[in-house]
């Protein structure tokens, strides 16, 4: 039988093209990947999602961060300063990302990878068949900028947010509604990610009051 992960052919997994255009194929993407080293590097994945569109690469660590691979130790670090770096390098107007070697090497095994992109199909496909172009005027180019500014307070929070179960989850959440936002030209996803910065902030004064 056909492997459930890879029964959606990704549209584009050529780092030259601007990379995948939903859910689905993005975790397709991924799961190709898997399928080769025994380790698989966050530079593994960059060059199968590219590295000029900052979509994808804030869906990337997003969907990290909603994975049980942000219980390895290290994980949800490396995961904050790829998107602080990111988000920074867009708002200095670049629009192809550098990121340095030891966030680059974070790997894990290919087996804890597939595992957690299996648990991701299915939300996946229910996501891709609700986004749609809307409310576009919050995905223009301006609100990039808007978005990049978030999406760093978010990673800011991310290794507080580690001491409270499940609060990083939120954080993904957030980072990979913002990214679909991108991808998609769907601007209600960015009113979503929105709503889940609200539940981050709230675990904030949760931690400071106790």
């Amino acid at each position: 039988m056909k492997d459930e992960a890879l029964e959606h052919e990704p549209a584009s997994c050529d780092a030259g093209q601007d990379g995948p255009v939903d859910l689905q194929s993005f975790l397709a993407c991924l799961e190709r990947v898997g399928n080769s080293p025994n380790q698989v590097s966050v530079q593994h994945l960059i060059d199968a999602i590219g590295s000029r569109s900052f979509g994808p690469m804030i869906l990337l660590p997003g969907v990290l961060a909603i994975s049980p691979l942000t219980g390895i130790p290290g994980i949800a670090t490396a995961i904050a300063v790829f998107v602080m770096l990111v988000s920074g390098q867009l708002l200095l107007g670049r629009d192809h990302f550098w990121l340095p070697r030891w966030v680059l090497q974070r790997s894990v095994s290919r087996g804890k990878l597939r595992k957690s992109l299996r648990l991701l199909q299915r939300p996946a496909r229910w996501v891709d068949k609700v986004v749609k172009s809307r409310l576009r005027v919050l995905t223009s180019r301006p609100a990039h900028f808007v978005t990049a500014l978030l999406c760093i307070l978010i990673a800011a929070t991310m290794p507080v947010l580690d001491l409270v179960p499940f609060a990083n989850t939120t954080a993904g959440l957030a980072l990979t509604s913002f990214a679909l936002s991108l991808i998609a030209r769907d601007g209600l996803l960015f009113l979503l990610a929105l709503g889940f910065c609200t539940g981050i902030l709230w675990f904030i004064l949760e931690l400071l009051v106790f």
